[in-house]
């Protein structure tokens, strides 16, 4: 009988043990001969659109790529460990990186329990970023097709994904020069410039009617709240 508890003993021991992913170690990850922060900040001081790359904290930094699992030689992995964040436009696009005041998200602690529940799992897709009207992009891990790698945007006037044809970083090309006002122009209303001055980049608006049903097609015409993130994500995932 004690034999037996002790076989059982080891036995689920050891499948705890081998069922979890091997992690990294932080040095693996930073890549200082070829950090793609390099890349990152030409890029940035090329941008047509107006960036602000957020300060970062060092501890954050580094858990926050330890729980990424992405080598700084990337841009994924440049962005979480050099930066809290990048605001695209005054914070109509909000990048996720290792988090700050100002953009209270980080990419692994924002995805955990959302898109996978352990740091270390693979996950089907990745939300990478949203936007001032709620939207949400999204990397593609698996889950949203056979298109492994490109970005993905829930729009808050469609409950489907969208596929950009875009890679993370053609994605982040794009938030530095590429021409924003034409990719929302049916997502912004008459003076939108008025009412998102007093968004914060850890907010976004909520339409009602919503937008994607028959009554809310018009945004001019439907009502505007702000709501956190979270609240904004949770609605949107239900409604899928």
């Amino acid at each position: 009988m004690k034999l037996t508890i002790k076989i059982l003993l080891f036995v689920m021991l050891s499948h705890f043990a081998f069922g979890q992913a091997k992690m990294r170690e932080l040095k693996e990850l930073i890549n200082k001969d070829e950090d793609a922060i390099k890349l990152i900040m030409a890029w940035k001081n090329a941008a047509k659109n107006k960036i602000q790359i957020l300060a970062n904290d060092s501890l954050r930094s580094n858990e926050a790529l330890f729980n990424t699992q992405v080598s700084t030689r990337s841009p994924m992995g440049a962005i979480v460990f050099h930066t809290g964040g990048t605001l695209i436009d005054n914070g109509w696009i909000r990048i996720y990186g290792s988090g700050s005041e100002k953009l209270n998200r980080n990419l692994p602690n924002w995805n955990k329990g959302k898109t996978f529940q352990n740091f270390g799992d693979k996950p089907g897709y990745l939300i990478i970023a949203d936007d001032a009207v709620g939207g949400f992009f999204l990397l593609n891990g698996g889950d949203l097709g056979n298109d492994l790698g490109k970005i993905y945007y829930l729009s808050p006037d469609n409950n489907e994904y969208e596929q950009l044809d875009l890679t993370y970083t053609e994605f982040i090309n794009f938030c530095f020069s590429g021409n924003i006002d034409v990719f929302y122009r049916d997502l912004r209303w008459k003076n939108w410039e008025d009412d998102f001055k007093k968004l914060s980049a850890n907010e976004a608006f909520i339409f009602y009617p919503y937008l994607w049903t028959k009554e809310g097609r018009d945004i001019n015409k439907v009502e505007k709240n702000k709501a956190s993130m979270e609240e904004i994500y949770t609605l949107r995932t239900q409604q899928l």
